[in-house]
């Protein structure tokens, strides 16, 4: 079935990202927008706009009868849900294929089984991924969550199945904090996701976190195509990531990567997904699937070739994997640096007009962004307005490439993280590949503490 018209439910640079693919398949785009973003970059390049609501994501970018209309009344034959917002929303993708409209993602009972994080758990053993040692699924009570703590052993960490962000998590050093702190774990993810379910797992100290990017057509076919190391970290909240991981062996990666696409051929899985995995010690252990596109993907974009959203419009039409596993190569090291409106070192948001913008250019550097000089950035969303990504031939040469960049990109009018990203590349232990999910809150705790005070 061919794809005439997409609607693309989202905003910012991946709403871009998603029209230009289009485009470059003959493709008609729809954009949705708010009423905060109807001077926005894809809004005036679609080939058509619907407002759909005010400037709340609730009223807007969340509201799924809204969405459908503006579907409906362009005559959209399918939805592309980019990142965030509705694009792991089951129910959303239910109600898309219930109105025959193309659902350009996962099958909806596989966003709802890797969505709840117990399921997943659960799921993901029984594919064969490897696992974290701890619950086999919800714990209820104290007395189950002692003698599970007996077994695993401390320290431990409590977590909600639903939701994520760091929220509905405690880390349990010794038995005597344990009923406390999953009790605040519980109440955390109830006021949070609603839902004050709950499950334990064994506290790994200091490892990395890597993700196996995979692909599949819902037909009993997958590929995997490499992994990405996400272990810089603030809050939770990706800053810096890489492809390949600068500690992961080719003889790791095709094991892992193996495993994870046999897993999505099992399943059947449909379209793109991401596998993370905590690693440490040369051990991976699952921690939960996306079911959808990474707003880190163009990084494996640079290193294999695959255009991985024009992958996703293709299998949701019905057609085949366009490569097999045999064809995916790797080739040199990308980078993606996160360029957020924030203040370099406070990371108080920064929203407000853009009075210069000037992306960084030349060879193998590309710059995933909604912006352009005048552009009010408003304060209702999520702070990331860049994504600056860079190749070379090897990890060293695109360090160097990225510090060029970084020294080229303009952004005035609001403050930015680039300096930040700029402070990074700089550092020889990030320089030498030496680091892990906490060597990020570490060093810019270090840096506050160096800074002068008047």
């Amino acid at each position: 079935m061919a794809i005439e018209k997409v609607l693309i439910a989202n905003r910012g640079e991946i709403a871009l990202r998603i029209h230009r693919a289009c485009h470059e398949m003959g493709i008609k785009t729809v954009a949705v927008h708010s009423t905060a973003d109807a001077q926005a970059k894809h809004v005036i390049l679609a080939d058509e706009a619907v407002c759909i609501g005010p400037p709340s994501a609730t009223e807007s970018y969340l509201n799924i009868p809204n969405i459908i209309s503006a579907a409906e009344i362009s005559g959209a034959d399918a939805i592309h849900p980019g990142y965030g917002f509705l694009s792991e929303n089951e129910k959303f993708a239910s109600i898309v294929e219930d109105h025959e409209i193309i659902w350009i993602g996962p099958k909806p009972e596989h966003i709802r089984v890797m969505g709840d994080k117990v399921e997943a758990k659960k799921t993901a053993g029984a594919l064969g991924l490897p696992l974290v040692p701890g619950s086999d699924g919800a714990v209820r009570d104290i007395g189950e969550a002692q003698k599970i703590a007996a077994e695993i052993g401390y320290p431990l960490i409590v977590k909600a199945a639903s939701g994520g962000g760091g929220r509905g998590m405690k880390v349990v050093p010794s038995a005597d904090k344990l009923e406390t702190l999953m009790r605040q774990a519980g109440s955390e993810a109830k006021s949070a996701f609603g839902d004050d379910t709950v499950y334990l797992e064994k506290y790994l100290g200091n490892p990395r976190h890597i993700e196996f990017q995979i692909f599949g057509d819902g037909k009993g076919n997958a590929i995997h195509l490499g992994e990405r190391d996400c272990s810089l970290q603030r809050r939770h909240q990706k800053v810096l990531e890489e492809a390949p991981g600068p500690t992961i062996t080719p003889e790791e990666r095709t094991r892992m990567g193996d495993i994870c696409a046999k897993a999505m051929a099992d399943m059947g899985y449909r379209g793109a997904g991401t596998i993370e995995f905590l690693y440490e010690d040369g051990g991976f252990y699952f921690i939960e699937m996306n079911t959808r596109l990474q707003v880190e993907h163009p990084i494996t974009e640079m290193i294999t070739g695959v255009d991985l959203v024009r992958e996703q419009i293709q299998i949701a039409a019905g057609e085949p994997l366009s490569v097999r596993q045999e064809d995916i190569s790797f080739r040199g090291h990308a980078i993606e640096c996160r360029i957020n409106a924030e203040h370099p070192e406070t990371f108080a948001p920064s929203p407000g007009k853009v009075t210069n913008y000037h992306p960084a250019g030349g060879m193998h550097v590309r710059v995933d962004s909604g912006l352009y000089s005048g552009y009010s950035i408003p304060p209702y969303y999520d702070s990331m307005i860049a994504k600056l990504i860079v190749f070379g031939s090897n990890r060293e040469r695109c360090i160097m490439r990225l510090r060029r960049a970084l020294e080229e990109m303009v952004i005035e009018g609001v403050q930015t993280t680039i300096p930040l990203h700029q402070a990074l590349v700089d550092d020889p232990e990030f320089r030498a590949g030496d680091y892990t999910i906490k060597w990020l809150e570490e060093w810019l705790a270090k840096r506050a503490a160096e800074k002068p005070t008047d």
